[in-house]
């Protein structure tokens, strides 16, 4: 952990502490404001490994508890064979009785002088209740696109089995994949495994596909005659065609994709509008008409 730094905001003294995923005690206090805000915690994803030093929360510590937090997550993005340096806002929160002390301004504050000059976008994505909050640091709203298409099904698909990640060779497989995976998308996270499994150790466990044939795996949620195409992994080039025919399970569904795909001719390109989420930026935005993928979100 950083060292830490004592702080006065408002008449009253905080402790600011960075980067202290290794500290049990702040470890644990983070997770006890994560699950009252968000539902959520990180223990499990530290104690497996995955918690890298690309995420590192920075937080407001009073009384011996974590009050309030806003983390930073280095993130670089391969776009059409160019790399680019970005910095990811996310899990900003605040104990509710120490808010509106402006907590969450100092934070903001501290991280865009410590990052802004270190990478070319800082971006993040804000539910509506916060959409005045973000301009303050100079971030504006920006647009994004996704991609999707009418699927007919065609006969002859490949065998498609769901992933259990409680197994360890099927766990052994994605992680792989991941780590090995050629670059699907226009805008591909590169070196960045531990915010995959961030979600498929969790939240998409029950998602994961696997075609054996071409050692490829799926991230997928099928709602009724939709399907949401989230991520795919896979060490050698593919037939997208073949991949979305295989993963099917209805006649004709609407196919929508967490990424943008390198070809893009059978797709309609379309404005993403995502009720009750904005996407801001700081910075020239650099997803073009795409949009980052859904799994680098954090």
């Amino acid at each position: 952990m950083d060292d830490a730094l004592k702080l006065t905001i408002n008449l009253e003294e905080y402790l600011f502490i960075k980067d202290y995923k290794d500290n049990r005690e702040y470890r644990q206090s983070l997770n006890r404001l994560a699950k009252k805000v968000y539902g959520f915690d990180f223990e499990e994803w530290y104690q497996q490994g995955y918690w890298s030093d690309k995420y590192r929360p920075y937080s407001l510590v009073h009384n011996g508890e974590v009050v309030a937090n806003v983390s930073v997550n280095t993130i670089d993005f391969l776009i059409e064979g160019e790399l680019h340096h970005t910095v990811q806002i996310g899990t900003v929160m605040t104990e509710e009785a120490y808010r509106n002390r402006g907590l969450s301004k100092e934070l903001m504050n501290l991280i865009v002088n410590e990052y802004e000059d270190t990478c070319e976008l800082m971006y993040l994505y804000a539910n509506d209740s916060v959409l005045e909050f973000y301009p303050k640091f100079d971030f504006v709203q920006a647009e994004e696109f996704v991609y999707t298409r009418q699927f007919t099904q065609r006969a002859n698909k490949l065998t498609c089995r769901k992933i259990n990640m409680k197994k360890a060779e099927d766990k052994a497989i994605i992680t792989r994949l991941i780590s090995s995976t050629l670059p699907v998308s226009k805008i591909s996270m590169i070196g960045n495994p531990g915010l995959d499994m961030f979600y498929l150790t969790a939240f998409l466990s029950e998602d994961i596909y696997y075609i054996e044939e071409l050692d490829l795996a799926a991230v997928v949620d099928f709602n009724e005659d939709n399907m949401f195409l989230m991520e795919l992994f896979c060490e050698k080039e593919f037939d997208m065609e073949e991949v979305i025919n295989s993963l099917t399970n209805k006649p004709d569904m609407k196919v929508t994709l967490g990424f943008t795909p390198l070809i893009d001719t059978d797709f309609t390109c379309e404005l993403l509008k995502e009720e009750g989420t904005t996407y801001f930026v700081r910075g020239e935005n650099i997803t073009g008409r795409g949009k980052f993928p859904i799994l680098s979100h954090a």
